[in-house]
Order: C-alpha cells, then sequence, then structure tokens
C-alpha cells in the first residue's frame, strides 16, 4: 500500500471518529440539559435534594454551562447552603458575565448572609439594566437589605419603590410593614395591614406583621386572633407557624 493511501486511510479513520465523538458529546449534552429541566420542576416544587441530585450528575457532563450553575446556585439556597450558592452564581457569571439572573441571585445570596453592601451592589447591577422586566424584585430586596442595616428611611424608600412598580407586591408591602413595626410606627403599620389583608385574605405573612402590630400596642387578644388565623395558613412545621405556635404560648 502506497503512502498516499496509508495516509487517506488514516484521515478517514479519523474523522469517523472525530465524527462519533461528537455525536456522542452531542447526546450527552442533551442528556444533562434535560436533567436540568427535570431539576428545575423539582426545584418549583420544593424538592431541592432530588434536584440538586439531578443537577450535580449534569454538572459532570456540562460543567461550564451558566444556566445549569445558576439552577445549581438555586438549589443550594433551597438546602440553606448560602457559601456552595454563591459559588455557583459566581462560577456562572465567569462563564456568562451579562447573565442578570444569576447577578441578582447572587444578591439574594449575600442577603442571606446578611451581606447588606455587597447585596445591594448587585442588586443595583440589576436595576442598571432597563431591560430587566421584573424591577420590583431588586427593589424590595434593596430595601430589605436596608432594613437589615436599620437604614430605615432608605429602606422605606425602595419598598414604595417596588410598590410605584408593583402594587401589592407582597415582598415589598411585608417590608414596609417591617418598617412602621421596627420604628414604632404601630397605628400606621395596622392600618397599612388591615388595607393588604383587604387585597390578600390568605397571604399568612400580613397576619403575623400585623399580629406583631398588635402585640406592639398591648393588644394582646387581637393579637392572639391574628396568630391562629397565621397557623390555619401556613404549613404544619413552617418556620411561621413555630413562630405563631411561640408567640401564643407567651401570649396566653
Amino acid at each position: 500500500m502506497s503512502i498516499k493511501k496509508l495516509t487517506i486511510l488514516i484521515l478517514a479513520a479519523f474523522f469517523i471518529s472525530s465524527c462519533a465523538g461528537s455525536v456522542s458529546q452531542h447526546n450527552n449534552t442533551k442528556i444533562a440539559q434535560a436533567m436540568k429541566k427535570e431539576a428545575d420542576v423539582f426545584q418549583s416544587h420544593g424538592n431541592y435534594t432530588a434536584a440538586l441530585s439531578r443537577l450535580l450528575e449534569a454538572e459532570k457532563i456540562i460543567p461550564r454551562d451558566p444556566y445549569l450553575q445558576n439552577s445549581l446556585g438555586l438549589a443550594y439556597m433551597g438546602k440553606d447552603r448560602e457559601d456552595l450558592a454563591i459559588t455557583a452564581f459566581k462560577k456562572a457569571l465567569s462563564i456568562k458575565p451579562d447573565y442578570i439572573e444569576a447577578i441578582n441571585n447572587l444578591g439574594a445570596a449575600y442577603l442571606r448572609q446578611g451581606k447588606w453592601d455587597m447585596a445591594v451592589e448587585n442588586f443595583k447591577t440589576v436595576l442598571d439594566n432597563l431591560l430587566y422586566p421584573t424591577p420590583h424584585y431588586p427593589l424590595s430586596n434593596i430595601g430589605w437589605a436596608y432594613l437589615g442595616e436599620k437604614k430605615y428611611h432608605l429602606a422605606e424608600t425602595y419598598f414604595m419603590k417596588a410598590l410605584d412598580k408593583r402594587p401589592w407586591f407582597t415582598a415589598a408591602s411585608h417590608g414596609l410593614a417591617q418598617v412602621y413595626i421596627r420604628t414604632g410606627q404601630m397605628d400606621k403599620a395596622l392600618d397599612y395591614l388591615h388595607k393588604c389583608i383587604n387585597q390578600s385574605p390568605d397571604t399568612a405573612i400580613f397576619h403575623a406583621d400585623i399580629a406583631q402590630a398588635f402585640e406592639g400596642k398591648g393588644m394582646s387578644h387581637q393579637a392572639m386572633e391574628s396568630w391562629e388565623k397565621v397557623l390555619k395558613l401556613v404549613p404544619e412545621r413552617s418556620s411561621l407557624a413555630k413562630q405563631a405556635e411561640t408567640r401564643l404560648l407567651e401570649l396566653h
């Protein structure tokens, strides 16, 4: 066999091998993406353990997929591992620096850690993007960061901005009520919370807020009624249920 023919055979074999490898990698990528979609469904139902299991398997195949890393970060947050979530969100942003959802989620992870300044920095970056479709979320989150810092005037300002964008947005309404409660403005809190409850009577956090406001006014009977309403609205083992049970025991 001539050198020329041998070279052609080697190149043909290499081409066939490369194509097979490419097809195999493409199939593996499709499997990993399907696993991510399945994990996202698990997350939407609050099953973070199952979601994390699928995502970690998918990560072995597509470790540099920014959307996978973002989902992984959310799963870690669902497991209360903000440290690991921050690593995942940062990896997503190292791959896709303009990934605005990952920036927002990174801010949320910092918010949970009580790293207020870093949270605000990320949320303001989100707000700088004029195409971001839901600005009430970062506005409200900035309010919560300032509330954590006890910068009540700034917190109120950002909660109001969020409510201008989305009236009766629960996170912002709850935050605004907390500003009034924590600054001792119980009458203002009660007036506002009555409006919130009229608008959304089955939102448990509003009943918890108004119970706190009643306690601040020394109105124990009304506070107990509100805490009992909370227990009817939330899952039995939730943190809000535990808070309501504790307050009811102390008020009896």
